[in-house]
């Protein structure tokens, strides 16, 4: 069985158009039993409403009505739990993520992919800002993160049955779907996509919550952020000293041959330079230990076994 996560927010407009016309058609020309997992993020319009009536005609739908508008990562988060399918595929309501692809991703999962990403190769109606804004959200993620992720990837994919269930083990509020996907490992394949402009309404994601997105994103897959103000520190530290050791051997030793003349302000200025150096370092062996506490309390598994491609494994074993 394929199960079809979707999360929705406000998208009242376009919902039956984007069921009826793309969602409908692409699932009745597969081979496999699918289900529909709609989930309602706490919509304000009448998005809930029209969920339901789509569920009474179609037996293969089933919704789920969160309390309030917890977020998109969560709603997804939501629908995987409720997923009862070998392959779970994640997309949009709006439309900008083509079901008439979804036949390709289960063609390579079907070959042996656990997990196949969607690319974005192209996005109607994106703005230059948005587009610079991506690339550079990749490029900061790859630096610190301790998962890769492919530039415009997107979290319009299909996961196994088995990532799934090692996914829901994860705790974190503050979360990025594909990234924790990305962090599971696995074996993995893409897909490129061009994004048609949204069936109806305007984008939920404004620009305030994309780099909201982009902070938890870097700060939940890495800690190397941690360290970054100890490696400033010791670099000041490294500098002032150098620049110290000039003044002591050109102007107090040498006699000032080159006639800077060194004033006791500039050496003051050093000297607190050598202090503000000092007070990052100890920042960053600060760093150290809230590193430890912050790996711990996101309790993530020690391991990840990929039992499918496993052979003759002793659980048990494993777990003594």
């Amino acid at each position: 069985m394929l199960s079809v996560v979707i999360p929705a927010y406000n998208e009242s407009e376009g919902i039956e158009t984007f069921h009826s016309t793309l969602l409908h058609p692409a699932l009745k020309s597969l081979d496999e039993q699918s289900e529909v997992i709609y989930v309602n993020d706490g919509s304000r319009d009448d998005t809930l409403k029209k969920l339901h009536a789509i569920a009474k005609k179609d037996k293969t739908v089933r919704v789920v009505d969160l309390s309030r508008n917890f977020g998109k990562e969560i709603a997804t988060t939501a629908g995987i739990s409720q997923a009862k399918g070998d392959a779970i595929m994640i997309l949009d309501a709006d439309g900008q993520h083509p079901p008439k692809q979804i036949p390709e991703f289960l063609k390579k999962w079907h070959a042996g992919s656990q997990v196949v990403v969607g690319v974005r190769a192209t996005n109607q109606k994106e703005g230059v800002v948005k587009k610079i804004g991506s690339k550079l959200f990749y490029k900061l993620l790859n630096s610190y993160s301790d998962a890769t992720m492919v530039p415009r990837s997107t979290d319009f994919r299909l996961i196994d049955r088995e990532v799934a269930d090692e996914f829901l083990k994860f705790t974190e509020r503050n979360r990025i779907t594909r990234g924790l996907i990305d962090w599971l490992g696995y074996e993995r394949d893409y897909i490129t996509f061009h994004s048609p402009a949204r069936l109806a309404g305007e984008a939920t994601y404004t620009f305030s919550k994309l780099v909201k997105l982009a902070l938890n994103s870097i700060t939940s897959l890495s800690i190397k952020p941690l360290f970054m103000f100890g490696w400033i520190g010791m670099s000041i530290i490294l500098l002032s000293i150098a620049a110290g050791l000039f003044i002591l051997i050109e102007q107090f030793i040498m006699g000032d041959p080159m006639r800077l003349h060194f004033s006791g302000s500039a050496i003051l200025s050093i000297f607190i330079a050598f202090l503000v150096g000092l007070i990052l370092v100890s920042q960053a062996v600060f760093s150290v230990y809230i590193s430890h506490i912050y790996a711990q309390t996101q309790a993530r598994p020690l391991f990840v076994i990929n039992h499918k491609k496993s052979h003759k494994l002793n659980n048990e074993e494993l777990q003594q």
